[in-house]
């Protein structure tokens, strides 16, 4: 039987206060394609929440998760709508449910406050990847979002979620190449700034 040896000469005691290896921030230009501002679900999970979990608890996720949107699932694996954290923090959506609805707070669903996914905005996937970030944002110039749904079509022909994508992000990615970058809240704030020559 070999047994497999191994010199001591492989390891090695510290002699320095070690730094962590970390990845170099993305360089992003409002040229630059579209596709590398995508929150590509196919290389990251998405976070969800059942239809019933109650709004607290989702917001806890949120927190834990370090995301401020969650999508909402029925019991079929179904996205019907999307919360975010303006939703589970703000007052106005969960006041309108409990006083509809004859609720207490703790009785408010992710579903009762959420965004059904017949009002949210999306884009083939294809699509995106014909655009830059510049196009894209020109494209979306009358939307009021925050978030980009990209679909596409899967092995059974079945349309599904590919990925997200943020005003935020754009913002972040985009936003130390713009001399002052006011803090957007959709889109369409990102693009009062392009369509000023800004960029």
């Amino acid at each position: 039987m070999n047994q497999v040896t191994f010199s001591p000469k492989l390891f090695a005691q510290l002699n320095t206060m070690p730094l962590l290896a970390m990845p170099t921030p993305r360089r992003l230009l409002p040229s630059s394609p579209a596709m590398t501002v995508l929150t590509d679900f196919s290389q990251i999970v998405p976070q969800s929440v059942d239809a019933d979990t109650p709004i607290d608890q989702a917001h806890l996720k949120m927190r834990y998760g370090g995301v401020r949107l969650l999508f909402v699932m029925d019991k079929q694996a179904h996205c019907i709508g999307i919360v975010t954290s303006k939703e589970v923090i703000g007052t106005r959506r969960i006041n309108l449910a409990m006083q509809q609805r004859h609720l207490t707070r703790e009785e408010v669903t992710a579903e009762m406050v959420m965004t059904p996914w017949h009002k949210l905005s999306a884009m083939p996937v294809a699509k995106l990847a014909s655009l830059t970030i510049e196009d894209l944002v020109l494209a979306m110039e009358a939307v009021t979002d925050q978030h980009l749904l990209i679909t596409e079509q899967n092995d059974n022909n079945a349309l599904r979620i590919r990925g997200l994508i943020s005003a935020s992000d754009i913002q972040n990615a985009v936003g130390k190449e713009i001399n002052p970058m006011p803090m957007a809240k959709s889109f369409a704030d990102i693009c009062q700034v392009i369509t000023g020559h800004d960029l």
